[in-house]
Parts: C-alpha cells; sequence; structure tokens
C-alpha cells in the first residue's frame, strides 16, 4: 500500500479568511479550529470513515507572522462542475480572489487566481464528473 493525500497545508497571515473563502469556492465546510490554525474539508458523507472511494484532501490553514513572497512552487487546480469556466471565474471574483500574472502566454485553457492572501491557484476549463 502506497501513502495517501490528505491534506494540504497553508501558512498564511490569516487562518479565518483563507479558511472561509476556500470554503465558499470548493463547498467546503470547518473541522476543526484552535488559535492560529484551521482545518476545512469536504461536509462529513454518510458512513464517514468507511465510505468507499476517494476521499478529498483537507486545506489546513496555520497562522504564520510573514506574507507570502514569491511564487506558488505548489498551488491548488479547481474544475467547475456544475458551471462554465468563466461564470466560475466571475464567482471566485466576486469571494475576492483576483488575477494573478505568472508568466503565463495568454494561450492557457486555465485562468489563474490568487486568493485573499496571493496564492495562485488555476481555474481548469469544465470538466463534467
Amino acid at each position: 500500500m502506497a501513502s495517501k493525500f490528505t491534506e494540504l497545508a497553508i501558512d498564511c497571515v490569516d487562518p479565518d479568511a483563507l479558511a472561509q473563502f476556500w470554503c465558499a469556492v470548493l463547498g467546503y465546510e470547518v473541522q476543526e479550529a484552535e488559535d492560529g490554525f484551521i482545518s476545512i474539508g469536504a461536509p462529513q458523507e454518510p458512513g464517514g470513515a468507511q465510505c468507499v472511494g476517494p476521499v478529498p484532501p483537507t486545506l489546513g490553514f496555520a497562522r504564520v507572522p510573514e506574507g507570502k513572497a514569491i511564487k506558488n512552487r505548489l498551488h491548488i487546480d479547481v474544475n467547475p462542475t456544475d458551471r462554465e469556466q468563466d461564470e466560475e471565474v466571475r464567482r471566485l471574483l466576486g469571494l475576492g480572489a483576483r488575477h494573478a500574472d505568472v508568466g503565463q502566454t495568454g494561450d492557457e485553457s486555465w485562468v489563474i487566481l490568487a486568493d485573499p492572501e496571493g496564492n495562485e491557484f488555476c481555474v481548469l476549463a469544465t470538466r463534467r464528473p
């Protein structure tokens, strides 16, 4: 058996605000909150840990004193499942995301945005499950 990807840890200045943003983006909910750390994940399904199939990773937001300084070396990609890519980009911009320039040529099929703390992420072309 191999390891499973279960959590992505994200350093940030304001864990509360960033967790709220990503909950709205992904339809996640807060699973754990303590001083300086918040973990969010997919809503609990009936059957919990006994459910068959992949389990979406949680995101953990840990407070650090410094802000983001350079381009991410690792980033999140999201896929809209119930709307077109341009509609999803508009929704995310309304939640507080902003367009990001990381040297893209403009020919990409994805749109690069940044979350409220400047972490880049991509909105991929629509994929239906």
